[in-house]
């Protein structure tokens, strides 16, 4: 067998460093969907991996094929930058499948952004700027895992949750639930209220933000002081 037909004499790139690129795209951006796979995201380790790996090849290709006809000269007869410029257009689809909208609260924010930045990543390794993209890891890598710490610690996120209050009255007014809210720091995202005078019952449906420090027994004993309030329901979402 013939192994030279695996070898590329006229590229610009030696075939061994086209492989010492993809290993590093695998490694780099593994590390980086290894953090998102931790933190149990959309998109985790293989995701980023085939992100990475995929744009380093496009862009070695990029860099390839001008020289695949003999052009020559310095990427001769094609422009590298067009297929990376694709990349980055059509990686904004990809990532926009990992934000999801809960209610009215929005998810996936960072790993859309992170999917982003592996296949810059990806292209930067592609082209050969390997301190680039090394760099470029570590700095992601410590945006995510010690601004992450940092935020969880220092500036804690409220959790989102439904909240649901029954009671045997039609009389119930919302106001009196939110004034409960407030004072337990509650933020109201959205709110839904049905009433039956037939059954003489209300139903007040909340979608919440519950600060991470709220006495639960305290806030459903406020609650059920409300009068004929029979059933609370909290569900996370």
């Amino acid at each position: 067998m013939d192994w030279s037909i695996f070898l590329f004499p006229d590229s610009p790139i030696p075939t061994t460093e086209m492989l010492l690129r993809l290993i590093f795209a695998f490694v780099l951006s593994g590390a980086i969907g290894a953090e998102r796979e931790f933190n149990h995201q959309p998109a985790g380790l293989r995701t980023h991996i085939l992100i990475g790996v995929g744009a380093s090849i496009l862009m070695i290709l990029s860099l390839t094929v001008p020289f695949s006809n003999g052009a020559g000269g310095d990427y001769a007869g094609g422009d590298p930058g067009r297929i990376a410029a694709q990349v980055v257009s059509g990686i904004g689809f990809l990532g926009g499948g990992a934000i999801l909208r809960l209610g009215g609260d929005i998810r996936g924010l960072t790993t859309a952004a992170s999917i982003w930045i592996v296949a810059a990543l990806g292209l930067s390794i592609g082209a050969g700027l390997y301190l680039i993209a090394i760099v470029g890891t570590a700095f992601v890598l410590a945006t995510l895992i010690l601004l992450g710490r940092f935020e969880k610690r220092y500036v804690p996120k409220k959790i989102l949750k439904q909240l649901g209050v029954y009671a045997r009255t039609e009389k119930l007014k919302s106001r009196d639930v939110k004034e409960i809210l407030d004072d337990f720091g509650i933020r109201i995202r959205t709110v839904a209220l049905q009433r039956s005078r037939e059954k003489k019952t209300t139903q007040l449906r909340y979608t919440i933000h519950v600060p991470p420090e709220v006495d639960y027994d305290r806030f459903y004993k406020r609650l059920y002081e409300l009068k004929d309030v029979y059933k609370i329901v909290l569900d996370d979402i």
